[in-house]
């Protein structure tokens, strides 16, 4: 597999790293080489965050996302601050927050994954896990689902069926 960068970005409270913990321990699964880098803002719930992964089948010289492949937009923010990084990629952004820009040439794909959470499970903190499942349905021939929901198992023991269904929720979406 070559060199991909993928971007998730929302606010504190999302599941952001979460996420992209979940999507890198399935990296490894697969065999893969992987680093996630983490930042976000000094507030502790509600502020700026954002997970950087890159997946390779080759050992990677730099963790750092330039040219992110894929782009998980959670928030209005995140969108508004990164996806001009997005040059030939895919940006996945949740409509309930975001009004994309679709005059930029890149493609977006629409997930109402907070609409869906509350909908399908009652709560809207499964909706970076209906990401996970779209992300994952977008780079299956990379991550197979299998290894997806077992890192999801590995990484957050709690709330096993509902995160599996939510995952399930976003990978059809996909």
């Amino acid at each position: 597999m070559q060199r991909t960068e993928i971007l998730i970005s929302g606010f504190g409270g999302q599941g952001v790293v979460r996420l992209g913990q979940i999507f890198s321990t399935a990296a490894v699964y697969e065999g893969l080489f992987t680093t996630m880098l983490v930042s976000h803002g000094t507030e502790t719930r509600g502020g700026y965050v954002r997970s950087q992964i890159v997946v390779s089948g080759s050992p990677i010289d730099s963790p750092v996302v330039e040219n992110p492949a894929y782009f998980c937009a959670m928030s209005k923010s995140a969108y508004s601050k990164f996806a001009g990084l997005v040059k030939a990629g895919t940006i996945i952004y949740d409509p309930g927050y975001i009004e994309p820009d679709l005059s930029t040439g890149v493609r977006h794909t629409a997930l109402p994954a907070r609409d869906i959470a509350v909908r399908e499970l009652g709560r809207d903190i499964f909706a970076n896990i209906v990401f996970l499942g779209m992300l994952g349905q977008q780079l299956k021939t990379a991550v197979s689902r299998e290894n997806l929901i077992k890192a999801l198992q590995a990484r957050v023991p709690k709330f096993v069926e509902e995160n599996v269904k939510a995952f399930a929720l976003g990978y059809k979406a996909g």
